[in-house]
């Protein structure tokens, strides 16, 4: 079976490269006319014109088969210049624009074919997407928190995704769960740390071991009394203030995986707060974002930890009310 609209796509090309050829009597048509980049080789026919006298006589319009089809696209095809970027683009973008594009994992000036993303676009965009689910459905490896020693609770949430869509759970404890801490865990230090997988546990296997270790060494140094470190399982943030009661340290930080977007799957955060209360506004906290290997390495990020939370026991505030 003939392909018509095919059929009816090649005749119209066919009539725009003949229109843009001019009168050229034979061979192929002018690769400048057909709007093709100068230096272009295309294989376009063009008809002869009928030798001088000669009637001419009348045509029945071509019928291509399906092989001469093929034939015309892939000569087509191979006209097409072959570059990273959409022709168009590549000559449009100013030298600033191109650094802005370099300089970030932001997806502008990314093309496209016709209303739709360009092909090159389109799949990086799914493989990121792809990623985040990953990161968001992940564990926190275990082997990561044998080398920390670390024990591990969990809060109200018993699945990954009741941890999804009960958010409210990731925010509570059993009373075993807070028990088992207070047991395990020096009370009343100047600095609480823990960790908690929150929405990308890849975060904390890929950033907590080398930011917690900047932190501890910086935290000696400044003679800051450090409690038990442990690990919550489905914690969101706001977990913290319970622990904060039952332990009732000066400040309490917690390293945890943050939402993945399609830039990166791999960051993490720390929120500190200075003596948190359950129910308190979110304000209270400080937060140190976009830790990661394209944002904030986790060592140079623990080591400013440190020194910030110096400046918390000092001023004894966090979130807006300090004052940096």
């Amino acid at each position: 079976m003939v392909n018509v609209r095919a059929q009816s796509i090649e005749a119209v090309v066919r009539q725009v490269l003949a229109e843009r050829g001019g009168t050229k009597a034979a061979g192929t048509a002018s690769p400048a006319a057909a709007g093709f980049p100068a230096g272009t080789q295309t294989a376009v026919p063009v008809s002869p014109a009928p030798a001088a006298g000669a009637a001419a006589a009348p045509q029945a319009p071509a019928k291509p088969g399906a092989a001469e089809q093929m034939d015309f696209w892939q000569k087509a095809n191979t006209a097409r210049p072959q570059t990273q970027e959409p022709q168009h683009l590549s000559e449009q973008l100013s030298a600033d624009l191109r650094q802005m594009k370099d300089s970030t994992t932001a997806r502008i000036c990314i093309g496209r074919a016709g209303p739709r993303l360009a092909t090159r676009a389109l799949l990086a965009l799914r493989a990121d997407h792809a990623a985040a689910r990953d990161a968001v459905m992940s564990d926190v490896d275990e082997a990561l928190l044998e080398r920390l020693g670390l024990f591990s609770i969990q809060t109200l949430c018993e699945s990954r995704g009741q941890h999804l869509t009960r958010p409210d759970l990731g925010r509570q404890f059993s009373a075993e769960a807070l028990a088992e801490v207070q047991a395990k865990c020096k009370q009343k230090p100047q600095v609480q740390v823990y960790l908690s997988d929150g929405l990308n546990a890849l975060a904390i296997n890929e950033n907590a071991e080398n930011f917690w270790e900047a932190l501890k060494d910086g935290l000696a140094l400044r003679n800051i009394d450090v409690g038990t470190p442990f690990f919550v399982k489905y914690g969101r943030v706001p977990a913290m203030d319970h622990l904060a009661e039952a332990l009732q340290p000066e400040i309490i930080c917690v390293l945890i995986g943050e939402r993945p977007g399609l830039g990166g799957n791999q960051s993490m955060s720390a929120y500190i707060c200075y003596r948190p209360t359950v129910g308190m506004p979110e304000s209270r906290r400080t937060v140190l974002s976009n830790i990661h290997k394209e944002g904030t390495p986790a060592v140079e990020a623990g080591a400013y930890a440190a020194e910030l939370l110096e400046i918390i026991l000092r001023e004894k505030r966090s979130g807006v009310d300090l004052k940096l």
